[in-house]
């Protein structure tokens, strides 16, 4: 048992020392003669207490010293001191280690414990200082000196003060379940307001050295008003744990309840028939794996304790276990680390495409800003250009040079806003977007994931998908990028998006707006043949199970494949033609039949069928023919316009499936003649009398553009004049009312086609002369090119002398 712990009567009488209640007469307790004219004082020094004057308290004492002391103070009627210890763990406290002020007590009665240790009823008299010490062994005995407490001087105020006093005190034991209900009762009979404030003082739940400054403190105001302050701080905190306690249960209540309701869900869908314990354990075994924000994880348990209420034989259950299984299938926080070595990209680039300099120097710079940025805010590419020049397997190389997963996927077609957003819950049958799928399925939340045929996408009944790709392709959008069937927000912030596309004209101008082109051009002879060399001939051999020497194709075979069998700005119909031919010797090896493993020209016509004629332009011979240079969503190509005349009223018809604005043209170009004859030295006669047909074979094909004006008023000049156009020569161009030449666009992709298809000569608007000297000039070293400005110009370079 703890030494001079404070003890209330209430406890004693329940641990079985009735008498003391039988034996003790407070009112009979008053300061006798004897003890009035004692000199010398025993000084009890006690610890984690403080003895006030006119109040009873036990005092357990321990040490044999306080024992001998409290028997022969008692034996021979003596008061003694009561004085606090400044450090309680003091087992043998010396002078200095006692305070001055103190209180002088009589004992009551004496109880002897079990344990050797005896308890001291005692009641306080006064408040004393000590003078000197006389003796310390066996204990100390001192010379004291009264002190007497300050009386109020307005005793109204000091009584009211008191009323507070006893209010207060009797809420602070109402709120404290430690203090016994005792206390209640012993405040409310005491009607002296000292004796109540100094009981108050001892028994509040106040430190000893707060209690020790109340009982150095003489008057009495001051020691209520410190009193009732200290109070105030101690009511405060008991609301404060009462409040935490109260929230601290309720909450507990809550979770005990929902626990036992949900044992009792489980117990009951065990007898319908199987309870969904392993689903939810492995959702929550994988969630434990996943790395995620506070506002997943809440959302996780909140969908997980909706599956463990539900019947695992009703349909909701099954799309809630489908929704939970995508939902930690997905990565969330999980990323990949960049390898931003651009040395390394470059290297790659270089093995995996031949030429595209400029394609690959624009990707190696962009890689430089995200790794200077080291984020992956920045324009999304969009790779344009004709089939076949390998913008889908330049994603693929952009993905091995960072280091990070690849992802391809193909908008072709797609005319339903749920493809991009996913379908609500509600939906059978529903699921998440193609966008977070394709997360899901990389594994990791920054995989490049190459968006194909953008150019593509429809619009159908539900909605535009291209406008849901708004969100998807913002860099400053798509940090919370919303799924229907997530029902959260996605990060898609560190995804590499990279568009590819044939055509622009299909594309909306807000969703250009958020991408950077790059235009790809097709590529030239000399660059499809080495493409063949380096990696087609080598792909089809492995694909067709052949070996690096089963056949060989020469740079003239190569050239003869290309020239006579295709026609294309890319090289898959190529690659088409190389599969025709590895088939070819595959069938020869299985039938064990003797082959030249040197494929010749003669061979390759035998295997892929009879060739195209080569020049294509020789056609042009005949007055009013003329080749006019276009370009598709497949690359460049060459476009023949044909005119004649027949005798009429001056009409003009146009047949050829052309467009409005092609229709324009030809109606400029004629109006145009008919205002410039005699310039044009042409019979007004003729304008009148002759009808012009203007046609453009391959009428299946629906043609339109801008860009065949000056070719189909070189077509009607040549009519009426009937003088042949030169031949080996293409054009194009647009014209105005007053004979101007506009420049056109696609400049690369026709000239290039000019030079497949065997032209020499080309005619250009003078303002595309930037275009044709930004590209290499091998691949035009065959081809002169004629800058114009107005349409005299033209006539003057395409007609016959």
């Amino acid at each position: 048992m703890t030494e001079f712990e404070d003890m209330s009567l209430e406890e004693i009488i329940s641990d079985g020392f009735d008498i003391v209640a039988e034996e003790i007469n407070l009112s009979d307790l008053t300061e006798t003669d004897k003890n009035s004219e004692q000199k010398i004082f025993p000084i009890l020094p006690v610890r984690n207490m403080v003895m006030f004057p006119n109040v009873v308290i036990p005092i357990t004492a321990g040490r044999k010293t306080s024992i001998q002391l409290l028997e022969e103070a008692q034996k021979n009627g003596d008061l003694i001191g009561i004085i606090s210890q400044k450090n309680s763990d003091l087992e043998q406290p010396a002078e200095k280690d006692l305070f001055q002020i103190g209180t002088l007590a009589k004992i009551i009665k004496i109880i002897k414990l079990p344990e050797g240790n005896i308890t001291a009823i005692t009641k306080g008299f006064y408040r004393f200082k000590v003078k000197k010490y006389i003796e310390t062994q066996p204990y100390f005995k001192a010379e004291i000196s009264k002190l007497k407490d300050s009386k109020p001087k307005d005793k109204e105020e000091y009584e009211a003060l008191l009323e507070n006093i006893k209010d207060l005190a009797l809420k602070i034991i109402e709120l404290d379940p430690n203090i016994p209900n005792a206390a209640n009762f012993a405040i409310k009979n005491i009607n002296n307001n000292d004796d109540l404030l100094n009981f108050i003082c001892t028994n509040a739940n106040f430190s000893p050295v707060d209690k020790q400054k109340l009982l150095e403190e003489k008057s009495l105001v001051e020691r209520a008003n410190k009193c009732y302050e200290m109070m105030h701080e101690d009511f405060r905190k008991l609301e404060l744990r009462n409040q935490i306690h109260q929230k601290t249960s309720k909450d507990l209540d809550k979770q005990q309840r929902e626990y036992f309701l949900n044992q009792q869900i489980r117990t009951i869908q065990e007898e319908l028939g199987g309870g969904p314990e392993s689903d939810v354990e492995d959702l929550i075994k994988k969630a434990r794996t996943k790395k995620w924000s506070n506002e997943v994880e809440e959302h996780f348990q909140k969908e997980i304790s909706r599956l463990q209420r539900q019947n695992p034989n009703s349909p909701d259950y099954n799309v809630q276990r489908n929704y939970l299984d995508f939902f930690t299938d997905l990565p969330w926080e999980t990323y990949t680390k960049d390898v931003f070595d651009i040395a390394k990209a470059e290297k790659v680039l270089e093995k995996a495409h031949f030429g595209l300099e400029d394609i690959k120097k624009r990707i190696l710079e962009h890689m430089a800003v995200l790794k200077l940025k080291n984020n992956m805010k920045s324009p999304i590419l969009l790779l344009v250009g004709p089939p076949g020049v390998g913008k889908t397997s330049l994603g693929k190389s952009i993905a091995d040079a960072l280091g990070r997963k690849y992802v391809r996927l193909s908008l072709g077609g797609l005319h339903d806003e749920s493809e991009i957003r996913g379908h609500r819950k509600t939906y059978i049958g529903a699921m998440a977007g193609r966008i977070l799928q394709s997360i899901k399925k990389s594994g990791t939340s920054n995989p490049v994931i190459v968006l194909d045929e953008i150019d593509k996408i429809g619009q159908g009944l539900h909605g535009d998908p291209s406008s849901a790709l708004l969100e998807v392709l913002d860099p400053e959008q798509n940090k919370s990028f919303y799924d229907n069937f997530l029902e959260m927000g996605y990060d898609l912030s560190k995804v590499m998006f990279i568009a590819t596309a044939n055509s622009l004209s299909t594309i909306q101008t807000p969703l250009l707006d958020r991408t950077e082109i790059i235009q790809i051009a097709g590529y030239t002879l000399e660059e499809k043949i080495e493409i063949a060399k380096r990696h087609l001939i080598k792909k089809q051999q492995e694909e067709n199970g052949l070996d690096s020497k089963s056949f060989k194709l020469g740079n003239a075979e190569l050239k003869h494949i290309i020239e006579a069998h295709t026609s294309e700005s890319g090289v898959r119909s190529l690659e088409k033609r190389i599969a025709a031919i590895a088939r070819w010797v595959a069938l020869q090896t299985a039938l064990l039949k003797e082959y030249d493993h040197k494929i010749s020209i003669e061979k390759v016509d035998e295997i892929l069928g009879v060739p195209r004629p080569k020049s294509l332009s020789e056609i042009t011979g005949v007055p009013g023919v003329v080749t006019g240079l276009a370009w598709t969503s497949v690359g460049g190509d060459i476009l023949f316009i044909e005119s004649i005349l027949s005798n009429g009223k001056g009409s003009l018809t146009m047949t050829g499936n052309l467009g409005t604005v092609m229709k324009e043209s030809a109606t400029i170009a004629l109006e145009y003649i008919k205002a410039k004859h005699n310039e044009l030295g042409i019979d007004q006669e003729d304008l009148e009398k002759k009808n012009i047909h203007v046609h453009v074979p391959e009428g299946a094909t629906p043609k339109d553009g801008p860009s065949a004006g000056i070719a189909m008023l070189t077509s009607m000049v040549s009519s009426f004049k009937n003088k042949k156009v030169k031949p080996h020569l293409a054009m194009t161009g647009e014209i105005t009312l007053r004979g101007k030449v506009l420049p056109v666009g696609g400049i690369k992709e026709k000239l290039l086609a000019a030079t497949r298809a065997g032209i020499k000569d080309v005619i250009l608007c003078a303002a595309n002369r930037k275009d044709v000297e930004e590209i290499k000039k091998d691949y035009l070293k065959n081809l002169k090119v004629h800058y114009v400005n107005r349409m005299e110009e033209v006539i003057d370079i395409a007609l016959e002398k």
